[in-house]
């Protein structure tokens, strides 16, 4: 399991991760929907060599893996824990990866981009992601020419990403917010300052358990500790608005409230079927609990384990077998009541 799902860090009552990703591209190479097998191996290769062989410390960290090279649930699986994108795992031709030991550090190769350095750390960490980011992005740079303009920095296959590159996240739990109607005001003034709220797999994916990412829509005009520091300011207020309606809560509706936590839990240590949305608001509603500290044999840190687990390429990975529909629900409730029991 990845570091930043086994570990807690600040604010980890509503923040579960920080993450920040540079897209960068090689000079005078096509995108990588233009390259052909020997073009997408040759930057593969130099990638992998240029962070391998220029720092000691390195060669033995990483793990090179190409989508070729793993089957469907492994790919899916990778995606769930947020170390690759789908898109990249979609791209078999010549889409690969490398991810550290710890799984806190990935390098998407031919994603979207040439590269993708990617930086995942638990709580609200994202100062820390960028110094890791920027420095495995100055040991490629040693080795590797950037595509890069004076006037619109560096270049990318998706206009957006012009500028620095950089795109910085923080996956939060607003359980409360959403309860007391405040969830949509978020949104909107999230929109105004040029952020972006979004579900736990970002870009198209659903608002599931109190989940949510919240990121930057701008990388042209700001620098890259300016783009950090203002989602992290943001962070902030947004953590005291959580903080200060689930007080609300426990004020106004304390019997209502502790009776939905403990009915969910009540449901995730018995149930026979769960579905993934089912489970992910369940999990959502304990972990509430848990904070508030009505409930205390989990922790925070266990829950956030069990939102990947339950995701169907890990339950897949953990049963051995392809599972769907009513199987597949059947077996993440089987492995929550296990968990839970060992708990």
């Amino acid at each position: 399991m990845s570091e930043w799902l086994q570990k807690t860090g600040p604010e980890s009552d509503i923040v579960i991760s920080s993450r920040v990703r540079m897209a960068r591209n090689i000079e005078s190479m096509p995108f990588p929907h233009n390259l052909n097998k020997e073009q997408s191996e040759n930057i593969i290769n130099t990638v992998y060599k240029t962070v391998t062989s220029g720092n000691l410390y390195l060669k033995d960290d990483f793990n090179l893996i190409k989508m070729k090279d793993i089957n469907n649930i492994d790919r899916l699986n990778y995606v769930e824990k947020h170390l690759i994108s789908p898109t990249l795992a979609n791209n078999i031709l010549g889409g690969s990866v490398l991810v550290n030991k710890e799984e806190t550090i990935s390098i998407m190769i031919n994603e979207e981009d040439h590269i993708r350095i990617q930086c995942l750390m638990p709580g609200l960490q994202l100062n820390e992601c960028l110094d890791i980011g920027d420095k495995i992005d100055d040991l490629l740079e040693e080795n590797i020419n950037y595509s890069y303009d004076e006037k619109l920095g560096y270049l990318t296959s998706c206009p957006t990403n012009l500028g620095t590159g950089i795109r910085a996240s923080v996956m939060v739990h607003l359980p409360a917010l959403r309860l007391t109607g405040y969830i949509n005001g978020v949104f909107h003034a999230a929109g105004k300052i040029g952020l972006a709220v979004r579900g736990i797999y970002g870009e198209g994916s659903q608002y599931i358990g109190d989940i949510y990412q919240i990121s930057n829509q701008v990388t042209l005009g700001a620098s890259e500790e300016e783009i950090v520091n203002n989602l992290y300011n943001v962070t902030l207020q947004i953590i005291q608005k959580e903080r200060d309606a689930r007080e609300k809560l426990l004020k106004s509706k304390s019997i209502e409230l502790e009776d939905k936590i403990f009915r969910s839990y009540g449901i995730l240590k018995n149930a026979r079927l769960l579905t993934s949305e089912e489970a992910m608001k369940l999990i959502s509603d304990v972990k509430l609990g848990v904070n508030l500290k009505l409930i205390k044999e989990i922790s925070t840190k266990q829950l956030n384990e069990l939102i990947v687990l339950i995701q169907p390429g890990y339950l897949q990975k953990h049963f051995k077998s392809q599972l769907k529909g009513i199987e597949r629900d059947k077996k993440r409730a089987e492995l929550l009541r296990q968990s839970i029991q060992v708990i």
